[in-house]
């Protein structure tokens, strides 16, 4: 995958009423530039992930694997509100010699959405064979197939949702107080909010893996100890790890954008909204999710004309839409050779 960048030098208009003057949007391509009569393969990354989807999702991008580069075009864009190189928090804030920190404008899903479609006619592509995204991810192919109906062909949504709940809100929220219960974080230092991001990290790994997941990885072979568990362990390495790799004030950003996700905004409702999907769509939905339930699944499939909802097991909970590979790339194969036969049954 190959890193570049596309700078948009005009207003940047925000769902909010703000904007942002100019964009930075860094993006991975599998080639230099999309080349003719390959199908090109658009993935949506999670919260905390980066532009390279082969270095996060080895099991499904790469040669031999489901999204294979020598058969199409990959591309996946850094989104709005990131520290993976397109602009968010940690970018010069205009007319201050500082990053812009907490003071980066509310974003919402659309807006990163929106940044994505820049990105595409600056890159000349006009057909989309498949938009894909598990979690957040699914959050920007979902708004993006609504607001581009004719430009996607397959639509593929794993552990995702068509909303945001109040469950996923309440989880958010209490990430937010943990960042905000450390004092740096509300300075104006840019190292700040270290601790915070640290515990808002090991609270969002609990819905991220859960009960089944937990007492596989982190049981205690020494049935005697009192003090010192792995349990314990982990959670503070997880939350140490994140710390290295990635900006709190990007982390309250984004999940504050996770929040404003609500496909039936400004469109009426939820049925009205996905009853306008024109991909091809297909729904995974991993039986141990804890943050996006397999009923958030079968609601997109059953409301989406024509939508495909398939259920697979992981004992790792939502992570499982990182983890589970052959189950996900078999099910997406089916979905395509379903397209096949369709195709066939039309041509014949």
């Amino acid at each position: 995958m190959i890193k570049q960048e596309f700078h948009y030098n005009k207003a940047f208009p925000l769902e909010s009423g703000k904007q942002l003057q100019g964009l930075k949007i860094t993006y991975h391509i599998s080639e230099p530039s999309p080349a003719k009569g390959k199908e090109v393969i658009w993935i949506c990354h999670a919260l905390t992930a980066n532009s390279d989807p082969s270095q996060w999702w080895p099991g499904m991008v790469g040669p031999g694997k489901l999204f294979d580069p020598e058969k199409y075009t990959i591309i996946c864009a850094n989104i709005l509100g990131s520290c993976y190189g397109s602009t968010g928090p940690a970018s010069s804030m205009p007319g201050a010699e500082r990053p812009w920190m907490k003071d980066f404008p509310l974003i919402t899903i659309r807006d990163m959405v929106n940044c994505h479609k820049l990105l595409r006619k600056h890159l000349g592509i006009e057909k989309v064979h498949t938009v894909t995204g598990g979690s957040v991810g699914g959050f920007q192919a979902l708004e993006w197939a609504l607001s581009e109906p004719k430009i996607i062909e397959n639509l593929v949504l794993i552990a995702t949702g068509a909303r945001a709940t109040p469950w996923a809100i309440a989880i958010n929220e209490t990430k937010r107080m943990t960042l905000e219960a450390d004092g740096s974080f509300n300075g104006k230092t840019a190292g700040g909010g270290k601790a915070g991001l640290a515990a808002a990290r090991a609270v969002g790994l609990l819905s991220y893996r859960g009960y089944e997941a937990y007492n596989l990885t982190q049981k205690e072979e020494d049935e005697d100890k009192t003090d010192g568990f792995r349990a314990s362990s982990y959670q503070r390495y997880q939350g140490d790890k994140l710390v290295r790799r990635f900006n709190p004030y990007s982390y309250y950003t984004l999940i504050k954008a996770h929040d404003t996700h609500n496909v039936a905004r400004g469109r009426g409702s939820l049925e009205k909204a996905l009853e306008k999907i024109r991909s091809r769509t297909l729904c995974i939905g991993i039986v141990s999710d804890l943050l996006f339930p397999v009923k958030e699944q079968q609601e997109i499939a059953g409301m989406v004309p024509g939508g495909t909802y398939v259920e697979i097991g992981s004992a790792y909970g939502h992570d499982g839409f990182l983890l589970e590979n052959r189950q996900i790339s078999d099910a997406v194969k089916r979905f395509y050779k379903q397209e096949n036969i369709s195709q066939k049954e039309t041509n014949s």
